[in-house]
C-alpha cells in the first residue's frame, strides 16, 4: 500500500501562528543545545567524563515537538518522548514555568534533570519513561487498550480520554518489540494512538538503509494504521510547482540517505554542484536553481516535512479521528546546527566557538543564555511569552489521584490436604471472581497464550475475555464440550495476548500505571512461565523503573517442571527476583502462604510507597502443613519464618525455598534425632531478606541508627559458627549469601547447570535436590 497523502482540505494555519511557532522552535532548539553545552563545557567536571546529551537528536525533532505541544496536543493526551529529545521536553516546561533553571543547569547531574524522560526521577510531569530501545513507543499502544478497557467498564468517561502518542527516532524502528507490539495492537483493534517518527535517517553508527524507504508504510498499513508521510515542506513544494521542479522532486526522491546527509553538511554550494551535475541538463532545472543563492538553496534542500510547521499542522489536523496513525516526518539530524547531516553527529557536541556563533545569530547577549526570551526584542518577547502563557498546555491533565479500593484483610485459603501453589492460585482467583467484591471488579488479568496452563481459566470463565465488541464462543455455540468458556465482551476482565512475553510486561506496565494516568486503580495480574521472564526482562525492568504496579505470577518454575526439559526449567529467576528494583519476590510452598502473599500484593500495589510483586509458583502438589496459630505470618511477610524452630544456640539449620519444603522437611526428620534443636527455615522471600540486610549495612555508612534486619533476627537464634544447608530449585546463590549475615558456614544446594527431561526422583537425585543430598551436605558441613 502506498503512503497515504493528505486527502482533505486542511485548515490553513495563519501566518502569525506559523511565525510564532517557528520562533518557538528556534527557542527550544537553543535552550536544549545550551543545556547540553552547559553540562559538557561550563559546569565543573570532577571525574573528567563526557556528559553527552544529543544536541543533534534534539535539533531534528524540535519542530515536531513545537507543533505537537503548542498546537495539536489535547488536555488528556499522553506522550512518550523520544529519549534523546528529553532536553527539548524540559525546555518546553521551562518556558511554561514548570521546570526550574537549577534543574536545567544540573542536566545529567546528581538529582538533576535526567538523561531521558523519567516518571519517577524527573521533577517535571512525565507521562511515560523512555529509554533507547523502543519500549516507550510500544507502551503507548497498550495504554490505548487500557484506556478503552476503562471506558468499557465505566471507569473513565469518554470525554476524559486522549491520544497515546509516541515520539520516536527512526533507529527505534529496528527494535523487535515495536513489531511484536504492532501485531498485538492490531489484534485488539487499537485506536487513539499516534506514533510520530523523527525520520532523520541517521543512527549512532551510520545512515539508515535506503531499502527501508518504502517498507515502513507498507508494514504499518498492513496492520491497520493510517500512514502519513511528511517528506517535503512548503518551500520545497512551491519549488516543485515551478518549471524544473518535477525533476528536482524526482532527484530528491531517488537520492540515497548518505548522499543527502553529506550534502546537507557541505551546504548550498555543494548542493548546487551536485544538482547541476546530475540533472542540470533537464529542462528548467538550471533556471530554477539560479533563483536561489547558496544560503537559500541550502534552506530549500533541508526544508523537509518534519521541519515545516505548516506541513506538521496539516498532518496533525488530518488525523483527528480515532484511527491509529503513523507520521513519518522527514528531518535532518542536527537541523540548524553546524554539524547538521554529519555522520558522526549523534554523539557530537558543538564546541564553544560554534555555540557562541549560534548565540550571536539569535541576538542573545552574553549572560542572557538562560533567559527564556532573550534576543527577541521587547515586543516580540512579550508576544511570545503571552502565547506560551496562554497555551492549552497549561490545561494538560497531570497525573491523577485514584480513589483507594477497599481490600479484604485476608484471602480465602483453598482447602485440600495436598495441592500445588499454581492450582491454589487459580482457586483463590476463582473465589474472588465469584465474590463480587470491589477488589475482584478492579482486577484485570492478562497472559501471553498461557492462560489455561497457568490456572487462569476458571477466572476467565467467571469474568470473561475483554473485547470492545462482543465475540461469541464458537465452540460453546456448537455444543462442543470444553471446560473453557471463551466468550468476549466489553465487560470482560481478561486481556488475552499472543505468545510474546515482551508484550505481557508492556501490558502490565500500562495497566499498572492506570491510577496516575487515568485516575482508576487497577490490580493487573499477569501470568507467564517462569523461565520465560527473561524473554521480556527489558520490558519488566522498564515497567518497574516507572513504578507501574502489578502482580506477576510465574509458573511453573524450576527443575520441578521435569518432563518439559532443560530449556523450560528456570535457574536464575530467583536472582532476578532479588535483583529487580520495584519488584518484591516471594516463593511460597503452601497454599496459606500463597493466600497471604496475594493479599499483601494487592495492598502493596496501591500503597503510596508500594510497588509490584512477583510470585514464583509450581505445579508440584505437596502435602500441606497444619498450623496451630498465625504467628508465622508476620515473619513470612518479612521474608522467612522457622517452620521448625531451632533450640537456643543450635549449631545447625536447614533453609529451603518453595516446593523443596518436602525434601527439607524429610531431611530434618532424618537428622533431628542426631542433631537435637536442628532448625528448619522457610525462606519465603530472599529478596526481602537481602534487602533488609543491605539496608542495615547502609545505615552504618549514613550514620543512621542500626536496626536489626529480619535475616539477622532469624539466624541470630543459632550459635555463632553454626552450619547452614540451603536448598533452592534455582541458582544456589539465591540463598548461599545467608552465611554472611551472622558468620555461619553454608553448604548451598541448588541448580547451577541446565536441566534435562525426567521425573522428579531422577532429577532431584542428579541435581542434588533430594533429602539425601541435604543430609549429606549437613554431614559435610559439620565435619
Amino acid at each position: 500500500m502506498a503512503t497515504q497523502a493528505l486527502e482533505f482540505d486542511p485548515p490553513v494555519a495563519s501566518a502569525e501562528l506559523v511565525a510564532t511557532l517557528d520562533t518557538l522552535d528556534a527557542r527550544l532548539r537553543w535552550l536544549s543545545s545550551w543545556t547540553i553545552h552547559n553540562a559538557n563545557h561550563l559546569r565543573d567536571s570532577r571525574d573528567g567524563l563526557k556528559v553527552g546529551g544529543h544536541q543533534a537528536s534534539c535539533a531534528s525533532i524540535s519542530t515536531i515537538m513545537t507543533a505537537l505541544y503548542f498546537a495539536a496536543l489535547g488536555p488528556n493526551d499522553r506522550v512518550a518522548v523520544k529519549p534523546h529529545a528529553g532536553p527539548v521536553l524540559h525546555a518546553i516546561d521551562y518556558l511554561l514555568g514548570i521546570q526550574t533553571l537549577d534543574q536545567l543547569k544540573s542536566f545529567r547531574g546528581f538529582k538533576g534533570m535526567q538523561s531521558y524522560p523519567s516518571r519517577t526521577k524527573d521533577k517535571i510531569p512525565v507521562d511515560f519513561s523512555t529509554g533507547s530501545v523502543g519500549l516507550g513507543v510500544a507502551i503507548t499502544a497498550f495504554a490505548s487498550i487500557v484506556q478503552d478497557y476503562l471506558v468499557a467498564h465505566g471507569r473513565l468517561a469518554p470525554t476524559d480520554t486522549g491520544r497515546m502518542i509516541a515520539l520516536m527516532g527512526d533507529a527505534e524502528l529496528d527494535e523487535g518489540n515495536i513489531y511484536e507490539c504492532l501485531i498485538e495492537a492490531y489484534k485488539h483493534d487499537v485506536r487513539n494512538c499516534w506514533w510520530i517518527v523523527d525520520y532523520n535517517r541517521q543512527s549512532l553508527d551510520h545512515t539508515t538503509m535506503d531499502r527501508m524507504f518504502d517498507r515502513f508504510d507498507d508494514i504499518f498499513a498492513t496492520c491497520g494504521w493510517r500512514v502519513l508521510t511528511l517528506k517535503s515542506g512548503k518551500l520545497q513544494k512551491a519549488a516543485f510547482a515551478l518549471p524544473g521542479g518535477a525533476a528536482l522532486e524526482a532527484w530528491i526522491d531517488a537520492c540515497p540517505n548518505a548522499d543527502y546527509a553529506a550534502l546537507t553538511y557541505q551546504g548550498g554550494a555543494a548542493w548546487r554542484a551536485r544538482l547541476l551535475a546530475d540533472i542540470g541538463a533537464q529542462a528548467g532545472v538550471a533556471p530554477l536553481l539560479a533563483r536561489y543563492d547558496d544560503e537559500a538553496l541550502g534552506r530549500l534542500m533541508t526544508n523537509l516535512g518534519g521541519h515545516c510547521i505548516e506541513t506538521l499542522l496539516e498532518a496533525f489536523a488530518a488525523a483527528q479521528d480515532d484511527v491509529p496513525t503513523m507520521f513519518i516526518a522527514y528531518t535532518i539530524k542536527g537541523n540548524g546546527l553546524p554539524f547538521a547531516g554529519h555522520k558522526d553527529n549523534h554523539a557530537g557536541l558543538m564546541n564553544p566557538g560554534q555555540v557562541d556563533a549560534l548565540r550571536q545569530s539569535m541576538g542573545i547577549a552574553q549572560g542572557d543564555e538562560w533567559q527564556p526570551y532573550a534576543g527577541l526584542g521587547g515586543n516580540a518577547a512579550a508576544a511570545l511569552q503571552a502565547f506560551v502563557e496562554g497555551s492549552p498546555l497549561h490545561a494538560k491533565v497531570a497525573d491523577r489521584k485514584a480513589p483507594v479500593i477497599e481490600l479484604p484483610d485476608r484471602l480465602p485459603v483453598p482447602e485440600g490436604a495436598e495441592q500445588s501453589t499454581q492450582a491454589a492460585f487459580g482457586r483463590i482467583l476463582l473465589e474472588l471472581a465469584k465474590s463480587g467484591s470491589a477488589l475482584a471488579d478492579h482486577i484485570v488479568t492478562t497472559s501471553p497464550d498461557v492462560t489455561v496452563s497457568t490456572n487462569l481459566g476458571a477466572w476467565v470463565n467467571q469474568r470473561g475475555l475483554f473485547r470492545r465488541q462482543d465475540m461469541a464462543d464458537v465452540f460453546s455455540l456448537a455444543r462442543i464440550p470444553s471446560p473453557q468458556k471463551w466468550a468476549a465482551r466489553p465487560a470482560g476482565q481478561h486481556i488475552e495476548l499472543g505468545i510474546a512475553e515482551n508484550n505481557l510486561f508492556l501490558m502490565l506496565a500500562a495497566a499498572g500505571l492506570s491510577a496516575p494516568l487515568f485516575g482508576t486503580q487497577l490490580f493487573p495480574i499477569g501470568t507467564v512461565y517462569d523461565p520465560f521472564i527473561a524473554r521480556g526482562l527489558d520490558a519488566l525492568n522498564y515497567a518497574c523503573y516507572q513504578d507501574a504496579r502489578f502482580l506477576l505470577v510465574a509458573t511453573p518454575s524450576g527443575l520441578t517442571l521435569g518432563p518439559e526439559g532443560g530449556a523450560h526449567q528456570s535457574i536464575n529467576a530467583p536472582l532476578l527476583g532479588i535483583g529487580q528494583p520495584g519488584l518484591t519476590a516471594f516463593e511460597p510452598a503452601y497454599a496459606d502462604e500463597l493466600a497471604l502473599f496475594m493479599a499483601y500484593a494487592f495492598r502493596h500495589m496501591q500503597a503510596e510507597d508500594g510497588g509490584s510483586v512477583y510470585l514464583r509458583l509450581t505445579t508440584r502438589s505437596i502435602a500441606q502443613v497444619a498450623r496451630t496459630d498465625d504467628r508465622w505470618e508476620a515473619d513470612a511477610l518479612a521474608g522467612g519464618y522457622w517452620l521448625r524452630k531451632p533450640a537456643p544456640g543450635s549449631t545447625a539449620a536447614i533453609a529451603y525455598m518453595g516446593t523443596l519444603a518436602v525434601e527439607a522437611l524429610a531431611a530434618w526428620e532424618q537428622l533431628v534425632d542426631d542433631l537435637p534443636g536442628l532448625g528448619l527455615l522457610a525462606v519465603t522471600s530472599p529478596d526481602l531478606l537481602h534487602r533488609g540486610w543491605s539496608a542495615r549495612a547502609a545505615a552504618r555508612w549514613t550514620g543512621a541508627p542500626p536496626t536489626p534486619c529480619h535475616a539477622e533476627a532469624l539466624l541470630g537464634a543459632l550459635a555463632p559458627g553454626a552450619r547452614l544447608v540451603t536448598i533452592v530449585d534455582g541458582s544456589p546463590s539465591a540463598l548461599s549469601w545467608l552465611g554472611g549475615v551472622c558468620g555461619h558456614r553454608v553448604s548451598p544446594l541448588g541448580v547451577d547447570r541446565f536441566g534435562q527431561t525426567g521425573d522428579l526422583v531422577d532429577l532431584y537425585r542428579e541435581y542434588r535436590l533430594d533429602s539425601d543430598a541435604i543430609v549429606d551436605a549437613m554431614a559435610e558441613a559439620l565435619l
